[in-house]
C-alpha cells in the first residue's frame, strides 16, 4: 500500500485494527484536514466488490446525525476499498470500558440511548448497521458517536448481496450479533441491531458481554442453546425495569424483541416505580426471660441469628441488627416501630434458657391491624437451637409468601455447628464485637478463638474473626495490632470461613473486603461481592462494604446506590454512610443535609459528626465545621483518625499553630501504641508539606495501614492529586 492514498490522503501513521479493516491517520491534502481513513480488509473488499461497496457507502454517506459520525468520502485504490471519517480526538467506548471496567448504571443508560438515536435515524432510512459495539462507538467531549455505518446492510437486500461469511470471515462480531445474523439470514431488520445494543449494554453494566465463550463458534452456540444470564446477578443495584428491558432486548426471536431502538431506549428511561415491593419484617430483639441477665448476649444471639437467616431469602426485605437492637426497650408501640423502620411485619419473641433447656415463643404481626399472622412456642434442647431459628425463618417466608428457591432452603436449614460451647462463645464475641470500641473488639476475637477451639469447623467463628481483624486493620482508631498483622490475622480466618462452607455469604464478603482493602485487587474483591449478595442478598453489611469498593474507585453513582440500599435494610445504622459518600463525591449541599438528619438522629455517634463538620467547612462554614469535627474527637478519645483529620481542619482553616499541637499529640500517643502514617499524612497534607505527606502515605502503603485503600476518591488528599509521587503510589495500588 502506498504511503498516499487515491492521490488525496497522505497516510501519517496506524491507530487502529480490526477484524474487518484497518485505521489509519491520515491528511486530506486537498482540504487540509486530519481525517481517519479505514481500509478493508482484501477478502472482505474482494467479495464484497467496488460497486455493491459504493452503493452501500452512498447510503450511509446521507446520514446526518449528531450522534453519528459522517462520511467525507470512499473509493478504491491498488484492489483496496476505503472510507474516510472526521478524525476525532477522543476514546473509543471499548478503551473506556477497558479502563473503568464497568461505568455507572446513570451513564450507560444515557450512552446506550444516545447511541440507541442514532440507530433509529438510520433504521428510519432502511439501513441496519449490523457490526454495533463497543469499539463503533466513539466519545468526543463526552458524547457518543456511531461509526462504521459503511459496512451497514440496506434492509431488504437481495440475497446474493449479503453473506454472512465471507472468505471465513464473519460479518460482525460474535459477542454482539443476533441469532438471526449469526445463521447467516438475509433479510436483518433493526430488530437485529436492538439486540446488539443490549449485548453492549449488559457489557457497560456489567464488565463483560451476556456470552462468551473460548472461541466464536461457541459464543454464537450459546445464542440458540442458553438464556442470557439475569443482569442483576453481576449487578445487584441495576433497577428491575433496566433488567426487564435488557432482557426482552436479548430475546432470541426477533418478534419477541422491541420493534425498534426507539422503544428499548423509551423503556430504559421509564422509571421502575410500579415494581411491587418486596414483603418485609423486622426482628424486634428477642426478650431475655432467663433468671440469669447473663444470657442476655444469648438472647441477642438469637435474634441475629434469625435475622441472618431471613436475609438468605432474595424475596424478602429484613432489616439487619444494628436499626432493631435500639427496640429492646420497646419505648414505642409496634406500629410507631414499623413505620420508623419501612417495614409491613413485625417478629416478636422471648428467649428462656435454663440449663441445657430453652423455650422460644416467636409471633409475626401484621403493624397496621396489629393482628397476628403466625405464632409458635419451642421447648426444645438447648442443641435444637439451630433448628429452631431455621423454622423460624421458614415460617416467616411461608406466612409472607416470599418464595424459596431449593438453594436458599437449603441455606437455611444448614448446621453451623454441632457444640453449644462453640456457640455460646461466638455469640459472646459477636455480641462484645458489635460494639465497635477498643475494648470490645478486643474482647470480641478472645471469644471467636475460644469458639474455634471448640469447633474448628465452626466458619462463622472464622468470620466473625476477619472481621474483628480487618475492623482493627482499616484504621478506624483502634490500633492495637500493627495493621499489616491484623491483615494476615484476618485473611486467614476468611480464607478457612470459604474452605468451610463456599457457601457462606458473610465469608465470601470478608474476603471481598480484604480483597480490596489489603491486595488492592478491585476486580477479584467485586466478584466476590457479587457472590455474596447472590448468598445472602438481605445484608446491609455486604451492600455496605461493596459501596466501600465503588467509592475508592470513585464510582460515585454505584456507591452511593449500594449504600443507600444498605441503610434501607439498616436504616438506623448506615445514616452516615450515605452521608459520607455523598461528601466524597463533592456533593456537598446534599451530604450537608444527610449529615444533619444522621446527628439529629444519634448526636454521640462521632462519624456523623465528622461528616457534619467537613460539610461545613467544604461550604465555606469553617468555625461551624471546625466545632463539628472537634465534637467528634471529644467523642472518640484516644482515636488517631478523628484526632488527624481535625489537625488538617486546623491547618486548612489558617491555624497553623493548633494543626503543630495536634502533631504532637499523634507523636505522643505513637510512644505507647501504634499510629497508622495514613491518619498522620493528614495534617501534613493541610499545612501543605506534600512530600512529607506521600512519605507517609507510602509507608501507609508498605504497611496496608489505615484506610489507605481509599485515597483516590478521598477529598483529605486532593492537593496531592497532582503529584507524580501521589500518581506512583496509586499505580502500586491498581488505582491509576
Amino acid at each position: 500500500m502506498t504511503t498516499v492514498l487515491a492521490d488525496r490522503y497522505a497516510i501519517e501513521r496506524e491507530i487502529a485494527h480490526g477484524g474487518m479493516a484497518t485505521v489509519y491517520l491520515a491528511k486530506d491534502m486537498r482540504h487540509d484536514r486530519s481525517v481517519a481513513v479505514k481500509v478493508l480488509r482484501p477478502e472482505l473488499a474482494s467479495a464484497i466488490g467496488p460497486d455493491r461497496f459504493t452503493r452501500e457507502i452512498e447510503i450511509a454517506a446521507h446520514l446526518s446525525h449528531p450522534h453519528i459520525l459522517s462520511l467525507y468520502d470512499s473509493g478504491e485504490a491498488d484492489g483496496s476499498l476505503f472510507y474516510v471519517m472526521p478524525y476525532i480526538e477522543g476514546e473509543s467506548l471499548r478503551q473506556k470500558l477497558d479502563r473503568e471496567k464497568q461505568l455507572s448504571i446513570d451513564e450507560a443508560v444515557g450512552i446506550i440511548r444516545q447511541v440507541a438515536s442514532a440507530l433509529d435515524y438510520a433504521h428510519i432510512r432502511h439501513l441496519v448497521h449490523r457490526d454495533v459495539k463497543p469499539e463503533n462507538v466513539l466519545l468526543h467531549e463526552g458524547v457518543p458517536m456511531v461509526m462504521d455505518f459503511g459496512i451497514a446492510l440496506t434492509q431488504n437486500a437481495a440475497p446474493d448481496d449479503d453473506r454472512l461469511t465471507v472468505a471465513g470471515h464473519t460479518l460482525g462480531t460474535p459477542h454482539y450479533m443476533s441469532p438471526e445474523q449469526a445463521s447467516g439470514e438475509t433479510e436483518l431488520d433493526a430488530r437485529s441491531d436492538v439486540y446488539s445494543l443490549a449485548c453492549v449494554l449488559f457489557e457497560l453494566l456489567t464488565g463483560s458481554p451476556p456470552f462468551n465463550g473460548p472461541n466464536a463458534q461457541s459464543v454464537i452456540a450459546k445464542r440458540f442453546t442458553e438464556t442470557a444470564p439475569a443482569i442483576r446477578r453481576f449487578r445487584p443495584t441495576v433497577p428491575d425495569a433496566i433488567e426487564q428491558a435488557i432482557k426482552r432486548a436479548l430475546k432470541r426471536n426477533p418478534e419477541d424483541r422491541f420493534a425498534s431502538c426507539g422503544d428499548f431506549a423509551e423503556a430504559l428511561a421509564r422509571p421502575a416505580h410500579s415494581e411491587s415491593p418486596l414483603p418485609s419484617v423486622a426482628v424486634l430483639p428477642f426478650l431475655n426471660l432467663s433468671p440469669d441477665p447473663e444470657n442476655e448476649f444469648f438472647a441477642d444471639g438469637v435474634t441475629e441469628d434469625v435475622i441472618a437467616q431471613l436475609s438468605k431469602i432474595r424475596g424478602l426485605k429484613v432489616i439487619s441488627r444494628t436499626s432493631i437492637m435500639r427496640y429492646k426497650k420497646r419505648e414505642q408501640n409496634l406500629r410507631e416501630i414499623a413505620d420508623t423502620l419501612g417495614v409491613a411485619t413485625l417478629l416478636d419473641g422471648s428467649v428462656r434458657r435454663a440449663g441445657g433447656q430453652v423455650r422460644i415463643v416467636a409471633q409475626l404481626i401484621d403493624a397496621a391491624s396489629d393482628h397476628p399472622l403466625w405464632s409458635e412456642t419451642y421447648d426444645r434442647k438447648l442443641t435444637d437451637i439451630f433448628a429452631i431459628q431455621s423454622d423460624v425463618a421458614l415460617e416467616i417466608a411461608s406466612a409472607l409468601e416470599a418464595g424459596l428457591s431449593p438453594a436458599e432452603r437449603k441455606r437455611i436449614h444448614r448446621e453451623p455447628t454441632a457444640s453449644v460451647a462453640a456457640y455460646q462463645a461466638y455469640l459472646q464475641g459477636r455480641f462484645w464485637y458489635s460494639r465497635y470500641t477498643a475494648e470490645g473488639i478486643r474482647k470480641g476475637i478472645e471469644y471467636f478463638d475460644q469458639a474455634i477451639e471448640a469447633d474448628p469447623q465452626y466458619a462463622l467463628a472464622h468470620v466473625g474473626l476477619a472481621m474483628a481483624y480487618t475492623e482493627v486493620a482499616v484504621g478506624q482508631g483502634w490500633d492495637f495490632v500493627r495493621a499489616d498483622e491484623a491483615y494476615r490475622r484476618a485473611y486467614a480466618a476468611a480464607l478457612a470461613a470459604i474452605a468451610i462452607d463456599p457457601d457462606l455469604g458473610e465469608a465470601r464478603s470478608a474476603l471481598a473486603l480484604l480483597k480490596f482493602t489489603r491486595e488492592y485487587d478491585w476486580e477479584g474483591a467485586e466478584a466476590e461481592f457479587k457472590v455474596a449478595l447472590e448468598l445472602s442478598p438481605g445484608s446491609a453489611d455486604i451492600y455496605d462494604y461493596y459501596g466501600w469498593l465503588c467509592g475508592s474507585l470513585e464510582r460515585w453513582d454505584e456507591a452511593l446506590a449500594l449504600v443507600t440500599r444498605a441503610q434501607e435494610l439498616d436504616p438506623l445504622m448506615h445514616r452516615s454512610d450515605v452521608a459520607s459518600t455523598l461528601l466524597r463525591a463533592g456533593r456537598y449541599d446534599e451530604a450537608l443535609e444527610s449529615a444533619k438528619q444522621a446527628v439529629v438522629f444519634d448526636p454521640q455517634h462521632g462519624r456523623s459528626n465528622s461528616t457534619l463538620g467537613w460539610a461545613l467547612f467544604k461550604l465555606g462554614k469553617i468555625d461551624e465545621g471546625l466545632a463539628s469535627i472537634e465534637r467528634a474527637v471529644d467523642l472518640n478519645p484516644g482515636n488517631t483518625m478523628y484526632l488527624a483529620q481535625l489537625g488538617e481542619a486546623y491547618a486548612l482553616a489558617g491555624q497553623r499553630s493548633r494543626a503543630h499541637d495536634v502533631l504532637r499529640q499523634l507523636e505522643e500517643m505513637a510512644k505507647a501504641r501504634y499510629v497508622s502514617p495514613y491518619h498522620v499524612s493528614y495534617v501534613y497534607t493541610g499545612l501543605g508539606d506534600h512530600i512529607r505527606a506521600i512519605e507517609l502515605l507510602e509507608q501507609a502503603r508498605a504497611e496496608h495501614s489505615g484506610s489507605v485503600y481509599g485515597i483516590k476518591g478521598s477529598f483529605l488528599f486532593t492537593p496531592l492529586r497532582t503529584h507524580p509521587r501521589f500518581k506512583a503510589l496509586l499505580a502500586t495500588m491498581n488505582l491509576d
